[in-house]
């Protein structure tokens, strides 16, 4: 049985991965402040955690 709390979870985490700006996961999400959306229900992956520096790296050359 999927309980629509794991929905919430999977649909954050899923805006992290595809690098939608928080106040807009914030909004998608329903919640009245970002810290629910973001520390509660979004998940980084490891490679998404080992992309970061990667992507700091390219912007600094």
């Amino acid at each position: 049985m999927i309980r629509p709390h794991d929905t919430r979870h999977t649909c954050s985490s899923l805006l992290v991965a595809l690098e939608v700006h928080p106040k807009v996961a914030q909004k998608i999400l329903r919640h009245s402040k970002i810290a629910m959306a973001l520390e509660v229900y979004a998940h980084a992956t490891d490679e998404q955690t080992r992309e970061a520096p990667r992507k700091l790296g390219d912007l600094f050359g």
